[in-house]
């Protein structure tokens, strides 16, 4: 049996497009940050629980295309256990990732599942917006995060 890796990763984006993770409103969240794509419409509210510099919990709710929901929900599932610093250099190796194709970086994980966004450049923001997101509620930035700023 051949098993196609493209046809794998397109489950996946379609999977958590359709079905994302952590998808609810975070009561107890000390980090919180809201994002839109003014070129599509996305738009994301970000919720983190930090304690003691690591991402205890993570979720989202938002209204968007099958790309940005699923990397938002990728993104939940793989924040849990980072600490803030960790959770920037993963957003810096998943923009790495769809803006040049390197899959060098070994903690990308499910990550890699988008990594065909690289051929659709319009669709880079759709990946982006929940990290750019997540960087500002780390960063405690108070404006709504942009994907026009990438």
């Amino acid at each position: 049996m051949n098993i196609n890796i493209s046809e794998l990763y397109q489950e996946l984006i379609i999977d958590h497009g359709t079905q994302p993770r952590n998808y609810h409103a975070m009561s107890d969240a000390n980090y919180t940050a809201e994002g839109f794509n003014p070129l599509c419409g996305d738009k994301i509210k970000l919720y983190l629980l930090i304690e003691h510099d690591i991402v205890n919990k993570a979720s989202f709710e938002g209204a968007g295309c099958a790309i940005s929901t699923a990397s938002a929900s990728i993104m939940t599932e793989m924040l849990v256990g980072k600490t803030k610093q960790e959770a920037l250099d993963l957003f810096t190796d998943f923009k790495k990732l769809i803006t040049t194709g390197d899959d060098t970086c070994t903690n990308l994980g499910k990550l890699l599942a988008l990594a065909s966004v690289k051929n659709f450049p319009s669709r880079i923001k759709c990946a982006t917006l929940s990290w750019h997101t997540l960087d500002s509620a780390i960063k405690n930035k108070e404006a709504i995060a942009s994907t026009e700023e990438f």
